[in-house]
């Protein structure tokens, strides 16, 4: 029995204008737009109709999901008052735990950058067929990134964008935590920011691993914490490399911030002792040992006088 694609290549092919004309004979055909993958044109993503709906789907479906789901505690804000007032692009860079981080920070920025924003994503994951390849473009503005090579049209594609004025949302650290500590930047973001001339404003994420782990199927609403950093500019005669770990260092500055207090994390930072983003070198047990029951942690700060 036929399968139904071949019973429909069966059928009589409409002539033009029905259908798309053919090439004729001795003529080098037109190369097809990539329907996925790396080279996948989300240009059609940045025109007005896909805005409005991009718009509608930011406010009216994950904004109340974030809500539900993240608790989200927003804090940091006051600090990007100045480059607000000025209206250019900026590159936020943050952490990674979650494929809950990308609709928690696009709900999470304020004007005038939320609504002009795309996100870089991975090309192997969010645009590996042609249906997430379209979500991903329409729904979080998403523009392809290689991470397994470098590549340099991912970074073209980018810093075109930049240059035209949108801001990108970047998780330097190239894919989600798989243990709830951090993995080492790499220098995407800070590429980009000395290529285009713009600052990088650090960003901490804490809570999403409770809610969405990797590897984990179901979510469960947890309160989340998002950290704005002072943003970032890249000093004369620095390289890509010393700037991504001057990015890291200011997000393990922030998460510092988050766990223990303002000051203190002040103190540690100008000490030069800030705990780093990995966490310590140490077995897993270690490892999951060290993190902590950050929950505990909030009761125990929300908690301002002593019981009676």
């Amino acid at each position: 029995m036929a399968r139904p694609t071949e019973r429909l290549a069966r059928l009589p092919r409409l002539p033009f204008p029905w259908s798309a004309p053919t090439t004729p004979r001795g003529v080098e055909p037109l190369p097809r737009p990539p329907r996925a993958g790396a080279d996948y044109d989300t240009d059609w993503a940045r025109r007005p109709l896909a805005r409005v709906v991009r718009a509608a789907v930011v406010e009216a479906v994950a904004r109340p999901a974030v809500a539900v789901l993240a608790r989200p505690d927003r804090r940091g804000l006051d600090r990007l008052d100045r480059l607000a007032a000025d209206g250019g692009p900026v590159i936020f860079a943050a952490n990674h735990h979650s494929h809950l981080d990308t609709p928690l920070l696009i709900t999470s920025i304020p004007e005038p950058w939320r609504h002009r924003l795309f996100v870089g994503a991975a090309a192997d994951y969010f645009f590996r067929t042609r249906a997430t390849s379209a979500l991903s473009a329409l729904a979080l503005g998403a523009v392809p990134i290689e991470r397994t090579k470098v590549a340099r049209r991912s970074a073209d594609r980018a810093a075109a964008l930049i240059e035209e004025g949108w801001s990108m949302l970047i998780f330097p650290e190239g894919g989600r935590s798989p243990d709830g500590w951090g993995q080492p930047f790499r220098g995407g973001a800070a590429y980009l920011a000395l290529r285009c001339g713009v600052p990088v404003v650090p960003v901490h994420i804490d809570g999403t691993g409770r809610i969405l782990r990797k590897g984990q199927k179901l979510p469960r609403p947890a309160t989340t914490r998002v950290t704005f950093g002072a943003p970032l500019v890249p000093e004369e005669g620095t390289d890509s490399r010393r700037f991504a770990a001057r990015i890291e260092q200011a997000v393990a500055q922030l998460a510092d911030e988050v766990t223990t207090d303002w000051w203190s994390a002040r103190r540690r930072a100008h000490a030069g002792t800030t705990p780093p983003l990995s966490g310590p070198d140490a077995p897993a047990w270690r490892r999951a040992w060290a993190l902590g029951d950050p929950d505990r942690r909030r009761r125990r700060e929300r908690r301002r006088w002593p019981p009676l």
